[in-house]
């Protein structure tokens, strides 16, 4: 889970899946919309890539990225199950009274 937040610290990273909300695009659509270099963006992808976060398939000479929700969805609803009530968290009362 550690790399889906890694890769969810970066704003471009985060505008990368949001532009990835409304469909697959390709490498070269997706770098159009960046004001960096084409090996700062594949960086980008690369740490997308690794988190799981999206999917790359070749089509003719072209990458095209597709977003995996389903990897999103799991890591953000496991960061919220642990600030739900019945998480367990250490009561600072406790410690206090030690």
């Amino acid at each position: 889970m550690s790399q889906v937040f890694r890769a969810l610290s970066d704003p471009t990273r985060r505008r990368v899946l949001q532009l990835l909300r409304k469909g697959p695009l390709s490498a070269g659509e997706i770098s159009d919309q960046f004001d960096v270099s084409k090996p700062t963006m594949s960086a980008h992808f690369a740490v997308l890539r690794e988190a799981d976060l999206v999917h790359a398939e070749k089509a003719g000479k072209a990458i095209i990225y597709h977003l995996k929700l389903s990897v999103l969805e799991e890591a953000l609803l496991g960061f919220i199950d642990s600030f739900s009530p019945g998480a367990e968290a250490p009561d600072s009362r406790e410690e206090i009274t030690r």
